[in-house]
């Protein structure tokens, strides 16, 4: 299996439960992998045929930032439904770290698995 990896894509958008974390904007970081047949793209060397991370990485940053959410487990399945249905990605890994949520810990977050 090839992946496409985009490792700590950095989303600012509004997102949480509490009613102070729905006034300001907090960091989130995606970790994404993604099954992409690269060989044709690579054995031609030709960019149409890749999966090009700067668009991926705008879409997302689109779609997370369009509105609030609460939950970071929102944020990824919308993420790995976006990958599959307008990237026609595979399988997807998502993994969303909230840094700072809690006292006690660097980051939390969450990760899925998805496929078609």
């Amino acid at each position: 299996m090839d992946k496409v990896i985009i490792r700590q894509l950095k989303i600012d958008t509004v997102i949480g439960v509490y009613d102070w974390e729905k006034v300001l904007e907090q960091s989130l970081y995606l970790d994404l992998d993604m099954e992409w047949d690269i060989s044709n793209a690579a054995k031609a060397d030709d960019y149409s045929q890749a999966l090009c991370y700067e668009t991926v990485s705008n879409r997302l940053q689109a779609l997370i930032t369009e509105k609030p959410i609460e939950l970071i487990e929102t944020v990824a399945e919308m993420t790995a439904q976006c990958l599959i249905s307008e990237f026609n990605v595979r399988w997807v890994k998502v993994c969303v770290h909230k840094p700072g949520a809690i006292e006690k810990a660097d980051t939390v977050g969450v990760e899925i698995i998805r496929q078609r």
